[in-house]
């Protein structure tokens, strides 16, 4: 049978753990589960022998810090010794994660966080059903290139009601 999953958490790199730990943190209001830790290529402990599986070799240590949203979805963060610089542009035509999303009631207030955090707004604030309902989104880049959609409301919500039906 098949039901649908939790979504558990998010991976991303970043170029500076520390910083965008704090971004994260004082912007977005998320926790910190586990302070940035330094991880060693080695195959003697069960997460060196599995970072090992997933990054393959000459990696010799990452920095890792673990944050949770306030219903419980893991944010991943990662710092690689091999950081490539961020993407300079806007590519949502390629295959792969292009941003991810969260709902906060006050999007303008949450966009402005971001753009004193040092992120950039992608596009104005826009109405999914002018005049109608008050769903509000945006997309914004955090200081570190990721892209962030802001909700006003749940997805459901947005997105039950017809969203893309003209009238």
């Amino acid at each position: 049978m098949t039901y649908p999953r939790a979504f558990s958490h998010i991976g991303i790199t970043v170029p500076d753990l520390n910083k965008a730990v704090e971004f994260y943190k004082e912007t977005m209001g998320w926790y910190s589960i586990m302070e940035p830790t330094e991880v060693y290529e080695e195959a003697e402990t069960a997460i060196g022998q599995m970072c090992i599986d997933v990054f393959g070799n000459d990696w010799k240590s990452f920095k890792i810090a673990h944050l949770s949203t306030v219903d419980g979805i893991g944010i991943e963060l990662f710092e690689f010794n091999k950081n490539e610089k961020p993407q300079a542009e806007f590519s949502p035509f390629k295959t792969g994660v292009f941003h991810f999303s969260i709902k906060d009631p006050d999007v303008e207030g949450m966009a402005e966080k971001i753009l004193k955090a040092g992120g950039k707004q992608r596009m104005p604030i826009r109405e999914y059903y002018p005049g109608e309902k008050p769903y509000r989104m945006v997309y914004m880049e955090d200081p570190f290139g990721n892209i962030i959609e802001i909700y006003s409301h749940s997805y459901e919500l947005h997105y039950s009601s017809g969203a893309y039906q003209k009238k």
